[in-house]
């Protein structure tokens, strides 16, 4: 049935189709009984499933990656087709309309997209409202990040503005200092830049009366070198979590044609090609502090198999994204099902 309603939107330019999907769950989710149907087809729980991460206890560790629900306007919706948790986002203080469109291309012969998206939201504010219209059924991480025309010496305050604004509203932050698609963010990466913006959030989360988890999310692209230097950092800091990987700006081992790859252009690429970069990140981190740093690893997970070697190699939750939209509704449960099978 899904490979007919794929066939359908992957005729529609990606964006288009996005916005059908997304239109047709919300109206699904409020029709009478429609959401008791859909997380009786599509949810599965199990005892082995459970997960305490973070001092958060977690139904599943299956979650739908930032990028998705990028205001806070579905995760309650997502909440019918089985998911662990939904990570909004990425937030900005101020609304912003991303890059010029087109902004996202399907790879189809290699079960991936690129995307140049720009971080486009609709700022903090209306957010915060959404999560105050619609009490979350699940556990919601905010994905946090800068304005494109927040210069990289002020980014901090943009990271605290954000911060503060959501921070009674969601379980957790991820801060975003590596997406490829907004010009110099990821030189946020550097410790100088990283160590600012930590210590800004861990000083203002003590004003606050509930501990919010916080943690850095990071590019597959950097080296080891650089990426020990930012475990290090973690780790003394005090910061409670990474997520691995954000796209990658590489093109290695694509089947895709080179030319239509250049037509392309630049952009943040996910789905199957990102995998293996993603899971010996993963490996790697997990084995650099010792299992000390809880992990979301993302990246890449296009099938149940993929997802249990993903949580073999060190992460403590998966998030899924591009192999959602290639394999549909029922992904999630798939993956639930083979982790209770292969345990």
């Amino acid at each position: 049935m899904y490979e007919l309603v794929k066939k359908m939107l992957f005729s529609l330019s990606p964006e288009r189709a996005h916005h059908i999907t997304v239109r047709l769950l919300s109206i699904l989710a409020h029709l009478p009984l429609m959401p008791n149907l859909l997380q009786w087809i599509y949810t599965y729980s199990h005892p082995s499933l459970e997960r305490e991460v973070f001092g958060l206890k977690f139904k599943n560790p299956v979650g739908f990656a930032a990028g998705f629900d990028k205001n806070g306007d579905y995760y309650n919706v997502l909440n019918n087709f089985g998911f662990g948790f939904v990570e909004i986002g990425s937030v900005t203080p101020e609304p912003q309309p991303g890059n010029p469109r087109p902004r996202i291309f399907r790879l189809v012969e290699d079960d991936a997209v690129i995307n140049r998206m720009g971080i486009n939201n609709n700022g903090v504010k209306y957010t915060v409202g959404r999560l105050q219209k619609n009490p979350p059924k699940l556990i919601v991480g905010g994905n946090i990040a800068k304005n494109t025309k927040t210069p990289n010496e002020d980014a901090g305050k943009d990271y605290e503005k954000a911060f503060s604004l959501l921070y009674d509203y969601v379980d957790y932050f991820v801060v975003n200092v590596s997406c490829p698609n907004v010009k110099d963010l990821t030189d946020l990466q550097n410790l100088e830049a990283t160590a600012d913006i930590i210590d800004r959030l861990l000083a203002l989360r003590r004003y606050f009366d509930d501990y919010r988890p916080i943690l850095m999310k990071i590019s597959p692209d950097i080296s080891r070198e650089h990426l020990d230097s930012l475990l290090d950092l973690m780790l003394i800091s005090g910061i409670d979590g990474v997520v691995a990987t954000n796209t990658t700006r590489s093109r290695d081992g694509l089947t895709t044609d080179p030319e239509k790859l250049a037509a392309i252009g630049n952009g943040g690429l996910s789905g199957a090609p990102l995998y293996e970069k993603s899971l010996e990140t993963i490996r790697h981190i997990h084995e650099y502090t010792k299992g000390i740093l809880p992990i979301i690893g993302v990246g890449g997970i296009m099938t149940p198999e993929q997802a249990k070697a993903m949580l073999d190699a060190g992460a403590s939750l998966i998030q899924i994204y591009t192999g959602y939209i290639y394999n549909g509704p029922g992904y999630v449960k798939k993956i639930l099902k083979y982790l209770v099978n292969n345990a």
